[in-house]
């Protein structure tokens, strides 16, 4: 198995490549600047140095904490990596929220992954008890 390093960092550059790779929308730079440096923890895969596989965590401070851009780049999925993110937010969750807190922790799955994150413990909505998801993009 290929050996990976993990950081807490990626560069703009970085995220606009995988964004550009899973076919997804791009950003202007100072946006998605601002988006990674207001991020409350990102953790990002690396082989031999480049970034591979990246998600990032926005947090609230209070109960809802969402994760955002699970991202793997098209030739390394299949591979574990998307596991070992999810993993590597639960472990920072566990270890640096503090005691007692109840957190509610969302996202929006492609689609297609519901099934991925279900293992995880995520239940896809709608359900008996919530109604479906919702999101709204505004164009400033």
């Amino acid at each position: 198995m290929k050996q990976y390093d993990i950081t807490n960092h990626v560069t703009v550059e970085e995220y606009q490549d995988f964004r550009r790779a899973v076919g997804w929308s791009l950003f202007g730079n100072e946006q998605a600047e601002n988006g990674l440096k207001h991020s409350y923890y990102i953790v990002c895969i690396r082989s031999e140095g480049k970034a591979v596989a990246m998600a990032r965590v926005i947090w609230d401070h209070g109960y809802i904490l969402f994760i955002s851009d699970v991202m793997v780049l098209p030739e390394y999925q299949g591979q574990g990596l998307g596991r070992c993110l999810i993993e590597q937010i639960f472990q920072h969750i566990k270890t640096s929220i503090p005691s007692g807190y109840q957190i509610r922790v969302t996202l929006l799955s492609a689609k297609g992954k519901e099934s991925f994150y279900e293992k995880f413990g995520f239940i896809s909505r709608p359900n008996e008890m919530f109604g479906p998801g919702m999101h709204l993009w505004m164009e400033l």
